[in-house]
Parts: C-alpha cells; sequence; structure tokens
C-alpha cells in the first residue's frame, strides 16, 4: 500500500507542477493509471507574502504547521513542500508536525553529489538566493553554491513574482535565466538549482548554459519513491 502524500503547497504553479509530476510518473512504477493517495492544501499565496516579506519566519512556520495537521487529519503519512522559500522554516515545523517531512533542498543536494557537482547556482526569490536554505543543505553533501550579483537577483525575483507565481512565462525572461545562468557559470559554477519551484516551466534544460536540478521535479519523485517504500538509498536526514 502506497503511503498517503501530503503536498504543503504555497504558489500555485509550483504546487501544480509537483502534484502533475507525481501523477504522471507514477504510472511507470504503478501500472496504468495509477499513483499515490496525494492530498494538498494551501493558504493563500498573499498570506506567507506577509511574513515573508518581513522576514517574520515563525508566522510562516505556523502557516505551514497548519496546513501539515489539516493534511494529517485526512490521512497524509508524510508532506512535501514544492516551496523552496518557506523552507527557512522548516526546523521549526518540524519539531511540532503531527507527519514526517522531505527536505527539497536536502533532494537536490543528494542529487548533485549522486551527478557529482561541486558547486551550484541558486536561482529562486531573493530570500531564497541570500538566505540559509540552500547553504545549510548542501553542506552536508561536500558541495558549494553561489548566487547571482544584486542586479540580477532583483530582476530574478521580481520575474518571479509579476510573471511565474501568475502563470506568466515570457521568452524575454527565458532569455534573460538563461544569461545569468552563463555568468554563474563563467563563475565557476558546474549545475543550476532551479530554486524556485515555477522557474522549471520558464527554464528549458535544453538550451540552459548549465546542467539542470529542477527542485520541484526531484521533490516529486523523492516522495513518489518514499510513498512506495522504494527509498532504501535515501539519506536518513531526508525523511525526518
Amino acid at each position: 500500500m502506497a503511503k498517503h502524500i501530503g503536498i504543503v503547497a504555497c504558489s500555485a504553479e509550483g504546487a501544480a507542477l509537483c502534484y502533475r509530476t507525481l501523477c504522471t510518473e507514477a504510472p511507470a512504477l504503478m501500472g496504468e493509471h495509477m499513483h499515490p493517495e496525494v492530498s494538498m492544501h494551501t493558504h493563500p499565496l498573499a498570506e506567507y507574502m506577509v511574513h515573508i516579506r518581513s522576514g517574520n519566519w515563525s508566522e510562516v512556520g505556523k502557516l505551514m504547521l497548519s496546513s501539515a495537521r489539516k493534511l494529517a487529519g485526512i490521512g497524509a503519512e508524510f508532506a512535501i513542500c514544492p516551496d523552496n522559500t518557506i523552507h527557512e522554516a522548516f526546523d521549526q515545523v518540524v519539531k511540532d508536525s503531527p507527519i514526517p517531512w522531505l527536505h527539497i533542498a536536502e533532494i537536490v543536494g543528494q542529487q548533485a553529489r549522486f551527478q557529482n557537482f561541486s558547486c551550484l547556482a541558486i536561482t529562486g526569490t531573493k530570500c531564497l538566493m541570500t538566505g540559509p536554505v540552500y547553504p545549510n543543505a548542501l553542506n552536508s553533501f561536500d558541495v558549494q553554491c553561489k548566487i547571482p550579483d544584486e542586479d540580477d537577483r532583483e530582476r530574478i525575483d521580481t520575474i518571479i513574482f509579476t510573471e511565474l507565481v501568475n502563470g506568466v512565462f515570457a521568452e524575454e525572461s527565458r532569455l534573460y535565466f538563461n544569461g545569468v545562468i552563463q555568468k554563474m557559470k563563467d563563475r565557476g559554477c558546474d549545475a543550476v538549482v532551479l530554486g524556485c519551484t515555477e522557474i522549471p516551466l520558464l527554464v528549458d534544460r535544453k538550451d540552459c548554459p548549465l546542467p539542470v536540478l529542477d527542485s520541484t521535479r526531484l521533490l516529486a519523485r523523492t516522495a513518489l519513491k518514499v510513498s512506495l517504500g522504494q527509498d532504501h538509498n535515501l539519506n536518513q536526514s531526508l525523511f525526518l
């Protein structure tokens, strides 16, 4: 019996991609039209943004925990969150969560180590790029990371919050991302983390200057393996 997956969502487009990935890739492992039971809960993005913009991670954590409790109440057996930024509140959430969680950045770190990447370019919101989520997670895998310069961080953040979370994927923005990723390659990065869960809907790995670590799909695929009990090769710290 596959474990019931709970998705603690934050922004719609990234959460939808995570859900679709779970449901469309599961049949290859489970049979035609099959996937684990999946439930999702999300507070409005606007409620999260009030606290993210003020740096009040305690309140962000309360929203995440509220979703986890509701998901546990309808039978979810573990939780995933397809939003990198709010993982800054992760440690406080798991202490009081009624169900265990997977950590998106640790999953990315494990994949980076598996593929022998040594220095990752981090793209995402300003809070994510300048925050501790990826440096802390990657440290345990002996993987370094770098972030774009301030002007590029500002532009990326604007694209995320004015376009991507609203389902707008402009060619101009895609080319801009490729330009930033090329700069990061020139600075010595050997792969790029698409660390806002909507970025994989914009960046095309086929013409991206660096190999891509798609945090959204990596999270979904790992959750699927955990659900099916195929997690024997996972680092134990991923399943908290």
